[in-house]
């Protein structure tokens, strides 16, 4: 055989050992990774060109070494059960003493008393059990670290004795050295109960504290799927984590998805598939991460960009949502099996709570996302716990904008790749794109549409498929985008990938430290595809924005019945949620979050549910027709939880708006979050309705009474006609007049007040006459007598109407004529 024919049985024999290795077939993997070292070798061996020759060579001796690993791991894992069981002991042992120790370092005495008591009570227990010489001696050393220290803490004197293992790490002059710098304050006193910010850092420009209707919305929309999720407050970070046996859900073990059930063998925990788990191993890695039969991609492709940015800017994103942690805020390995996880579900923080049993297949496989880093365990039970929100791991798929909002808090935006229309700037995007992520400033994903077999097959893509975007770079005016395939194999296939002979020149190989040939031997899912491409296969990008981009922050959570106004806006948006938004003067920027809540995975499945906000130049006033006056920004309504408007503002923008939520059709009652982030100081409140009392009666215009406007005075005075009398000691009363008829007349709305002190008869109008539907809303009336005549534009037009009377002060109305 020549160099090429033994490269080939290489890089078949790598796929298997790879494909076997993480789905820790361990035995197979270890003989296939030495097929592919061997054949490497004798590639090597054959071919003329030097440099490939070193890099086959280079190839082998990783797998090589990978092998060697493997059958080291072999060898440990055929240890002794009661080694396992004892290393357990000591772990348990060791776990508590730490959590007593975080406890003791933050000023905790009472919690840091209880769990010393704990710990030294769990290893009296432990040492019993324990076979093995050595670990009974480090269990012995932990029970009197954590006993010295609780005694200590009680106030009670150390004995004049003590022993040499006692002194040797004796705890209190650890904890002496550590607690120097800490406070004495309790860590949940830094925490609002309930905040209205998802980042501390954010400023919160109103009331902290929630009304009793906002308390309600939360309490609906924390059950979610049958189970109860409640938000995430500052006792919760005194979750208890230790327990006398292994920590089960009492929700059970959740729903598997039709192709885990073909697979399924048992639930595992961490201990019965590795000797010795991790939560993290060193740095969370995004190439580690690795999605199985869960039909999760953009979740998955959620949590490589997240563990992206985490690694690169050094700062806890993806680990800070996990539950227990150490003193360095790390999330820790918990041998007692439980864990809480922050997700930001329904508008706030929730917490979720679950054990760390896996569903595990008949050939030691797990049947879920995992890191192929060995013994690692937050890819899997991040995905169990989103998992275990949307009702199990038969989950229906979402968009990363929903995924990386939970997981993140971080503000959701979709863009849609419409290269054949002529508002869409595709420049602009990227160059927005190539920005921002290299700042730091937003997360992002990018999704295919829907591709036939055959272009799926030839371009190296999945249909309606995310992929995480792991790098934007611009090269000699060549844009280019590095992608990740949560399938951790599946590559494309076009411009700038590893099967690419033309467009990968020396230069272009060196600026994105990027080789081909080494590229084209392990299929990991990764790879670099120009710009162009993605505008040809690709459908939508989703980003997630970090909130530190703002200083302020306000949300409101409000309900919207179903029952409420008519099924659709198009011609009275007068009964639809309003918010008055007024900003600081100067420049800024204010972006709207309108969040619908979602407690069901049925709905989710199939949301038809189509929300937006608009944005309206009326001083914060209510405004009732949809177009008039024309929207600042209309938003466009879609059927995604989540619709992002973004207001810019100059010295000269407008100060005041008015926010209305709409949707498509209300069928349904909605509870919603709506949320503002800004760069400068805003207050941001519900428009109240002030009409307190209200009357709605039923005319017709018929024969004579269809008298017609104003413009037709013979006729006009012959109108139905109505009297009302306010019933108020105030001069500042307001009332709202809303007229409905047929859609084919204009039609409009009188009021005449009459002056008990004079003769005057003063006429206030609703104005333009309207299709269908007349709002006419008059502030500052005085107390007193006032006829209501409703007109259609032109006399003899008959029909039924229906006028609603809403007042702020207590009324009479009857029908004159």
């Amino acid at each position: 055989m020549n160099a090429q024919e033994f490269f080939l049985k290489a890089q078949t024999s790598a796929e298997l050992a790879v494909r076997f290795d993480t789905s820790n077939q361990f035995a197979a993997a270890l003989f296939y990774y030495e097929e592919a070292a061997s054949n490497l070798r004798y590639a090597s061996e054959h071919v003329d060109n030097e440099e490939l020759a070193e890099t086959w060579r280079t190839k082998a001796v990783e797998y090589h070494d990978r092998s060697k690993s493997i059958e080291a791991q072999l060898q440990a894992m055929s240890r002794s059960t009661s080694q396992s069981e004892d290393l357990q002991h000591l772990q348990r042992c060791r776990f508590l003493l730490n959590q007593a120790l975080d406890a003791d370092e933050a000023g905790l005495k009472d919690d840091a008393v209880e769990l010393y008591t704990q710990a030294v009570e769990l290893s009296i227990e432990a040492k019993k059990l324990t076979k093995d010489p050595d670990q009974q001696k480090k269990i012995g050393v932990l029970q009197t670290q954590a006993l010295e220290r609780a005694e200590e803490l009680k106030g009670i004197p150390k004995p004049s004795v003590t022993s040499k293992a006692s002194t040797a790490s004796s705890p209190s002059s650890v904890t002496n050295k550590q607690f120097s710098t800490s406070t004495a304050s309790s860590p949940e006193k830094s925490h609002a109960s309930l905040h209205r910010g998802f980042s501390a850092h954010l400023k919160i420009v109103g009331s902290d504290s929630y009304t009793d209707e906002e308390k309600l919305v939360l309490l609906a929309t924390s059950r979610i799927n049958a189970r109860e999720y409640v938000p995430f407050m500052s006792i919760d970070l005194k979750e208890k984590f230790q327990y006398a046996i292994p920590f089960s859900d009492k929700d059970g073990p959740l729903a598997l998805s039709p192709k885990q059930k073909m697979a399924f063998d048992k639930w595992a925990r961490p201990r019965d598939y590795c000797e010795d788990p991790v939560m993290v191993l060193g740095n969370v890695d995004p190439y580690s991460i690795k999605q199985t039969i869960v039909s999760d991609c953009s979740f998955v492709a959620s949590l490589a960009i997240s563990a992206l940015y985490e690694r690169r800017f050094k700062k806890r994103l993806i680990t800070s949502i996990i539950y227990p942690k150490n003193r360095l805020k790390e999330p820790v390995y918990n041998p007692f099996g439980k864990y809480m996880i922050k997700l930001h579900i329904n508008g706030v923080p929730r917490k979720v709570i679950i054990d760390d049993s896996l569903p595990m297949g008949r050939h030691g496989e797990l049947l879920c996302s995992y890191s192929t880093n060995r013994n690692e365990l937050w890819i899997s039970l991040l995905e169990k716990a989103y998992m275990k929100v949307m009702g199990g791991y038969n989950f229906p798929g979402s968009n990363s904008n929903i995924d990386l909002h939970a997981l993140t808090g971080w503000i959701p935006e979709r863009k849609s790749i419409l290269p054949n229309e002529k508002d869409f700037n595709s420049s602009a995007l990227f160059d927005m794109l190539l920005m921002h992520i290299k700042d730091g400033n937003v997360l992002a994903t990018v999704a295919t549409g829907e591709l036939s077999e055959l272009e799926a097959e030839r371009a190296g893509l999945v249909p309606t498929h995310a992929y995480a975007v792991l790098d934007v770079k611009k090269v000699n005016g060549v844009r280019l985008m590095k992608l990740k395939n949560p399938w951790s194999h599946l590559r494309w296939r076009g411009n700038y990938s590893e099967l690419d002979t033309v467009h990968w020149t020396r230069e272009m190989k060196d600026a994105l430290d990027f080789n081909p040939d080494s590229a084209a031997m392990f299929d990991n899912g990764v790879f670099w595809i120009d710009y162009e491409s993605i505008l040809r296969f690709y459908d939508v990008f989703y980003l997630n924005w970090d909130p530190q981009m703002f200083k302020y922050t306000y949300c409101i959570h409000q309900s919207w019945k179903a029952g409420t106004g008519p099924v659709k806006d198009a011609y009275n948006i007068g009964e639809n949620p309003q918010f008055r938004l007024e900003v600081g003067s100067g420049e800024g920027t204010v972006w709207i979050l309108l969040t619908r809540h979602i407690t069901n995975i049925q709905d989710f499945k199939d949301n038809r549910e189509f929300i937006t906000v608009l944005v309206y130049k009326t001083e914060g006033k209510r405004v009732y027709y949809p177009y008039d006056p024309e929207p600042f920004i209309d938003g466009v309504r879609i059927n995604s939880p989540h619709y992002l408007c973004k207001i810019n503002l100059s010295p000269t923008s407008a100060r005041k708006y008015t926010l209305v939520v709409s949707q498509y059709e209300k069928m349904h009652t909605i509870n919603y979050t709506l949320r503002a982030y800004a760069t400068c100081p805003f207050k941001l409140d519900q428009i109240k309705n002030p009409y307190l009392h209200s009357e709605v009666v039923r005319g017709q215009w018929t024969g004579s009474s269809a008298g017609g406007c104003g413009n037709h005075p013979a006729t006009y005075l012959l109108n139905p006609r109505y009297q009302v009398v306010l019933e108020s000691v105030h001069s500042n009363n307001k009332i709202l007049l809303d007229l409905k008829g047929p859609k084919q007349y204009q039609m409009g709305l009188d009021l005449i007040s009459h002056d008990s002190n004079s003769s005057n008869v003063r006429k206030r109008s609703s104005g333009v006459y309207r299709s269908g539907f007349v709002a006419f809303e008059v502030e500052d009336l005085p107390p007193g007598k006032y006829d209501i005549v409703p007109s259609t534009f032109l006399p003899a037009q008959e029909g039924p109407f229906i006028l609603t009377f809403k007042s702020s002060c207590p009324f009479k109305l009857g029908k004159i004529q």
